[in-house]
């Protein structure tokens, strides 16, 4: 009798744990949990999660009302809980190529400081994927500025070495390209072909030969014909690209200047259920006109099965590690084909900028410029002052990627006309030393000033441009706290920000950026359970071991994507 009733009183207590009223799917507990609520480091004891969404945000021994025999208790042991990370600038499409192209990114991410170093690698993707003579080989990431004695990559230097094969090296800002003969011929570049305006080619010296970079809008028509992989290829990679936003934290990614062709094959992935992070895709104004016949403006703004059109992107100028960003006083070199009291040249006039912006505006959407340079800035600033019809202080959230070398009277019109920075701080460890020797040192560590316009009260995001440099939270999150270049140069100390400020410009911020402030961004009820596990909390470690901090697990709508 006396077994029957404790087995009686045992299933009893069972019961009414499956009895809970709402019972949660996951109760994190055990750590530092940073809800990223306030401009405050908050902490809480534990977080639970139902259906893909909060649940709870408090105690342990309140989420444990919501505790059934089903409830996951997942102990962080000591780790350290966030919402998500959120891109607020990279290139996602170029996440799904990586594996088949040479890294000629100069130290420490790749070997390419030379011209022998870039031969290597490209040697190395040609041995390691079995590419045959008569096909492409691509690289990315040079850099010439990282060259040692101003010796750059030519196509002399990729003839002598791939003679049988068309050889495509992208300059690191992604921006420009050096070609080989075979190259050229493929894409009728030769002797003859004009420089456009807004464009860069190199000529071979005392000929009108195209010897070196193609940069800008001499580039355009040579990214849109480039041998790209067939759609069932990319839908294949979508899976890797998308593991290596994970693996960094990251569950919202941008593809920030989308070409048609990527903007199917996308959907397309969408539509198969390949997602399974959230893409957020910015086409080209390049494309307007084909787009808006598949996609008319009212398909904008909305996910489907993780993807969204966010808007139109405009690219006004280039870079300024290139050379190619529009200022208005000149480098202290020539241009990058030897040009003198340079200055760098938009890629279209203001009037066309006016234009392009007012059209946007017209239909509804959200824009993101492309501006590094003062004067790029200054030309998205009056494109907004015109395309706004008298009310420029609308909440239309329009985002000036990069947005480097601003001025400070620039940061006052920004909060003004509530225009986002989304900075980009990790030039400050990767370009700074370039950016010093064709800016100057005073003006280079005004770069990305995070301090101050947080000062002003602006909300500034804060990107990696992936792939220019790797995907790397903690690593952005390091350079804004540190501001050290590679040679180990503190490169503007008073714009250094707390390691708070640094989170909330890869969390809040950007969910503010994308509209998206009431799904994402922090641990709040009804919010998504995007979340992150690090190995440390970024808040209580030494400054200088932010970029150590690993991350653990990823979370998307509480599903596991990602487990170190």
């Amino acid at each position: 009798m006396k077994k029957a009733i404790v087995v009686f009183t045992l299933l009893a207590l069972v019961s009414c744990k499956e009895e809970v009223a709402n019972p949660a799917d996951a109760i994190y507990f055990g750590g530092d949990i940073i809800t990223m609520e306030g401009n405050e480091a908050q902490y809480v004891e534990a977080v639970a999660v139902k259906d893909g969404k909060i649940l709870f945000v408090g105690s342990k021994s309140e989420a444990e009302k919501f505790q059934a025999n089903s409830t996951e208790m997942k102990d962080l042991e000591g780790k350290t809980l966030l919402p998500g990370f959120i891109d607020p600038h990279s290139h996602f499409m170029s996440s799904l190529a990586m594996g088949s192209q040479a890294n000629c990114q100069p130290a420490p991410a790749g070997e390419g400081n030379s011209v022998a170093g870039i031969v290597k690698a490209l040697q190395k993707i040609k041995e390691d994927k079995n590419i045959p003579d008569g096909e492409t080989i691509i690289g990315y990431g040079y850099d010439d500025n990282a060259m040692p004695n101003d010796v750059l990559l030519n196509r002399d230097d990729l003839d002598k070495a791939f003679p049988n094969n068309p050889v495509i090296v992208i300059h690191v800002s992604m921006h420009g390209v050096v070609l080989n003969s075979k190259a050229m011929k493929n894409f009728n570049i030769n002797s003859e072909t004009q420089t456009v305006e807004g464009g860069i080619i190199v000529r071979k010296p005392g000929t009108n030969e195209p010897y070196g970079l193609i940069m800008e809008m001499s580039y355009l028509p040579i990214f849109a014909a480039m041998p790209k992989p067939s759609v069932e290829t990319q839908l294949g990679q979508l899976k890797e690209g998308q593991m290596l936003y994970a693996a960094a934290g990251v569950t919202t990614a941008q593809e920030g200047a989308t070409h048609l062709g990527e903007v199917m094959t996308l959907e397309r992935g969408a539509k198969e259920n390949k997602l399974f992070i959230d893409v957020i895709s910015y086409p080209l104004f390049t494309e307007m006109d084909s787009l808006f016949k598949i996609h008319p403006p009212k398909d904008f703004g909305k996910y489907n099965n993780h993807l969204k059109l966010g808007g139109i992107k405009i690219t006004v100028d280039g870079s300024p590690q290139g050379r190619t960003a529009f200022f208005t006083t000149p480098y202290l070199t020539d241009g990058p084909g030897g040009e003198k009291n340079w200055r760098g040249e938009p890629s279209f006039n203001q009037d066309k900028a006016n234009q392009l912006l007012k059209r946007i505006y017209d239909a509804g959407l959200q824009s993101t410029f492309h501006a590094n340079g003062d004067a790029a800035i200054d030309m998205c600033i009056k494109a907004h002052q015109f395309a706004s019809a008298g009310n420029p202080t609308k909440d239309r959230r329009t985002t000036i990627i990069h947005a480097q070398f601003i001025r400070k009277d620039q940061l006052n019109k920004f909060f003004d006309y509530k225009l986002i920075p989304s900075f980009y701080t990790e030039h400050t460890y990767f370009f700074a030393d370039t950016h010093i020797k064709l800016r100057g040192l005073e003006q280079t560590s005004f770069i990305s000033p995070m301090k101050t316009a947080i000062t002003k009260r602006l909300r500034p995001t804060n990107h990696t441009d992936f792939n220019v440099v790797p995907i790397d939270q903690m690593f952005v999150v390091w350079s804004a706290v540190n501001r050290i270049s590679r040679n180990g140069v503190v490169v503007g100390a008073s714009e250094r920000i707390t390691p708070y400020q640094a989170l909330q410009a890869i969390t809040t911020n950007v969910a503010y950026q994308y509209f998206e402030e009431n799904s994402k961004g922090s641990l709040k009820v009804g919010k998504l359970a995007d979340l992150v596990i690090l190995d440390q909390n970024p808040l209580k470690v030494e400054a200088m071991k932010i970029k150590d901090i690993k991350v653990m697990e990823t979370f998307k709508e509480g599903k596991s994507i990602f487990k170190k």
